[in-house]
Formats: structure tokens, C-alpha cells, sequence
């Protein structure tokens, strides 16, 4: 940070829900609001941050984000800017794009949408050595942890890659972590935890560990470790947020889901087949006991999921928990046919498919309780089903091959 001042970019009118709510991001009526900082707080260099003191005169600190160039990271570091944290953000692009320049192309536009630099490094947590280079070149105050593997039946079929991708990358991060004093984490957690839930809604008490597929079970397990780490060392202050089907893009149009691997999440399928890309959807299985056959899902637009980090590490900032859990996720159970239903509708496209053999992994019904994240963190999903679909629309129809497009043409 060079200089006395800060030049904090908030988009007009484009503030997040729980910041209004809680009184610490206020609209102004200028794009650029300069705020003056004292001197003794100006960085050296050597520890570079990127620390914003918001509208309110309070301090924020700098969050270090893994997974920060993927679909949730991308859009959670949005709303982090917009809240008025400092970002440094690492990927190692297994489940996000590169431009040719090895740059993350979802967070230049990132930085477009909110006008605010984020600091970003081509960076595996399974090489601990670069993790802690970069914990050095920032002040961090805190991490939000979404580096993983993620698609289960990926899992299925080569689990030792996500055993070893998902749990040493979290030792790694504990331990540099810990090793500088940093103990303030949100972390990606997950509703597959649960496992075929006995009760639903789901409400944190819903037992843990009867897991039905190798990427849920690495998430379990960390949470397992995180519980242990607690325990030995209550200086650690964690809140995993368990969340259940991100869907929906941010409402510019500018960033959202890009599939890497062909084991994709419904959504961007639904989507390719409407666009023209993928010629029939296929549906895996149409005989659970559900009202219409098809899964049902709790779908949860990717803003308030966004949002709901913000929550959560601005209660981290005001308490110490010690390692708490949330649900994120509407509280509405979504059928697949319900959602192909009204993706059709909202966006007048038809939407062909075919229905197969149910999957190894997959569960029949799971929907969320989400009561304690709004009691405790003030967070409640705001978005719509209809907005998801719309949302998601949007993005592919101006982003058609994704950033692949950007990367194609050498653009950074």
C-alpha cells in the first residue's frame, strides 16, 4: 500500500444484503469514495496488505482465499471487496481457467465488477513450501479455505486423488497457518456430510459420517481433524459452513460456473443442453421416493452462498468459537424436474433429456434447515429459484465457451 489513503471502489447501488443489514457497507453516491488512513498504518513492502478501513471507520483485514478463482470462491471474493476486506487469493486452476498469461480470468473480472485489486498466485496447497511464501509476502488475517476436488463421481473412481489432494492440502494450510500465529478460518464444507439423511430438514444436530461418497468423506474427515485441532489448540476460531447446491451466476453476467471436468453439477448441464452445446440432458434416475421420481436438492443461488462467507468471518472477527457448523441452503427442497421445469420457463428454452441408471453416491432427497446461520450469523438465502435460473442464463448466453473464449484468444 503506497501513500496515506485507499481507494475503496464500491459499484453504485450494488451492496451486499448482509452488509446493509449490519450497517458496515452503506451506499454511496459517489463510484469512489477516497478514505484517509494513518500514516502508522500504511504497510511496509516486505509485508504488503491490502487491509481497507470501510464506511463505517472500522478496519478490515486481508483474507487469504484458496479455490479464490473457482465458481464459489470467484463470486465470495466479490462479495469479500464489497464488504471491504483485502483479498489474496491462490488457485492451482484444477477447477478453474487460466488465461495465457496464467492469470485467473474470473478474477480480472472480478476486480472490473467491484473496481478493487485482488492479489492472485498460481499456487497448489500440496506444495507447502509456496503456500507459506505467500502467507509471508501478505499480512493475513484469516482464510477462507474452498481449494478441493469436488465432483463425487470423480471421487468414486480415483479416490486417492482426493484424499490426498483434499486432506494434505488442509494439513498443509493448518500448519503454516499455525506456524505464523493466523487462526481465523471459514471453511468449504459441505451437506454431503450427512450422508442419506434420516430426518429432514437438515439441521446441524442431523449425525455426521454415514457418508455415501469419496469427495463427502474427505469433507467429513477435515471436519473430523478440524475438531481434534480445536481441542489441542484453542487458539483456532473456525466456522465450516455447510452448504448445499451453489447454483445461479452474479447478476453481471461476468463470472459464474465453468465446468473443467465432464462429471458436472446439473446447472451448467442444463445449460449446455439449452444453449445447443450438449444435445440431450441426462437425468440419473427417476425412481426415488420423491413427489416426481427425480432427486431432490436444496439449490442455493452462489450470491447468498457469497454472502454468507461474509457473515461468517465477520462473526469470526467478533467472537471466538472455537470450531462451529452452518447449514447454508434455502430451507425448500428442488426436484430435478422441478428445476428443468422452471429453467424452461424462466428462460423460454426447451430442455430435451433422457433418464438413466441412478449413481453410485447419490441420495434421494436432502434439503436444508438453515435457521442457525440466520439466529446466529444474520445470513438467509434472498434469491429465488427463478433468479437462479435466470442468473445462470444469462451468464452462459454472453460467455457461451465459458472464459475458455478469453483464453482462446490470449486475453487476460
Amino acid at each position: 500500500m503506497v501513500g496515506s489513503s485507499v481507494r475503496v471502489n464500491y459499484e453504485r447501488g450494488n451492496s451486499v444484503a448482509y452488509g446493509k443489514q449490519h450497517g458496515w457497507l452503506k451506499r454511496s453516491s459517489s463510484a469512489n469514495v477516497c478514505i484517509s488512513i494513518p500514516d502508522e498504518l500504511v504497510m511496509t513492502p516486505a509485508a504488503e496488505s491490502s487491509t481497507v478501513i470501510d464506511m463505517t471507520g472500522e478496519q478490515k483485514g486481508t483474507v487469504l482465499v484458496t479455490g479464490g478463482a473457482g465458481y464459489i470462491g470467484s463470486h465470495t471474493v466479490v462479495s469479500l471487496l464489497e464488504a471491504g476486506y483485502g483479498v489474496v487469493a491462490l488457485d492451482n486452476f484444477t477447477n478453474s481457467v487460466n488465461s495465457a498469461k496464467n492469470e485467473s480470468v474470473a478474477l480480472k473480472r472480478v476486480e472490473e465488477i467491484t473496481g478493487r485489486k485482488v492479489h492472485f498466485y498460481r499456487c497448489d496447497l500440496l506444495d507447502k513450501d509456496a503456500v507459506e511464501r505467500i502467507f509471508k509476502a501478505h499480512r493475513i488475517d484469516s482464510v477462507i479455505h474452498f481449494a478441493a476436488l469436488k465432483a463425487v463421481g470423480e471421487s468414486m473412481t480415483n479416490p486417492l486423488l482426493y484424499y490426498k489432494n483434499n486432506m494434505i492440502g488442509m494439513i498443509n494450510l493448518l500448519e503454516v497457518m499455525d506456524s505464523l500465529g493466523i487462526y481465523k478460518m471459514v471453511f468449504s464444507s459441505s451437506c454431503t456430510v450427512y450422508g442419506e439423511p434420516e430426518r429432514l430438514p437438515i439441521t446441524e444436530e442431523n449425525p455426521t459420517g454415514n457418508v455415501t461418497n469419496v469427495y463427502g468423506r474427505t469433507k467429513y474427515f477435515i471436519e473430523e481433524m478440524l475438531k481434534d485441532a480445536v481441542r489441542a489448540d484453542p487458539k483456532w476460531n473456525i466456522i465450516a459452513l455447510r452448504y448445499f447446491n451453489p447454483v445461479g451466476a452474479h447478476k453481471s453476467g461476468r463470472i459464474g460456473e465453468d465446468p473443467t471436468k465432464q462429471f458436472t453439477n446439473l446447472m451448467p448441464y442444463i445449460s449446455q443442453v439449452a444453449i445447443g452445446k450438449k444435445d440431450v440432458l441426462t437425468i440419473f434416475g427417476n425412481d426415488y421416493d420423491t413427489p416426481d421420481g427425480t432427486g431432490v436438492r436444496d439449490y442455493v443461488h452462489v450470491m447468498d452462498l457469497a454472502s454468507g462467507h461474509v457473515a461468517a468471518l465477520h462473526k469470526l472477527d467478533q467472537e471466538h468459537l472455537g470450531l462451529k457448523m452452518y447449514n447454508l441452503g434455502t430451507g425448500k427442497g428442488i426436484s430435478v424436474m422441478e428445476l428443468i421445469q422452471t429453467f424452461e420457463r424462466v428462460n423460454k428454452v426447451k430442455i430435451p433429456y433422457v433418464i438413466q441408471e441412478r449413481r453410485a453416491g447419490d441420495i434421494s432427497s436432502m434439503y436444508a434447515n438453515a435457521t442457525l446461520a440466520e439466529k446466529e450469523l444474520g445470513w438467509k438465502a434472498v434469491h429465488s429459484v427463478d433468479e437462479m435460473c435466470e442468473d445462470f442464463w444469462r451468464w452462459q448466453t454472453m460467455n457461451p465457451n465459458g472464459y475458455k473464449t478469453e483464453q482462446a484468444n490470449g486475453h487476460h
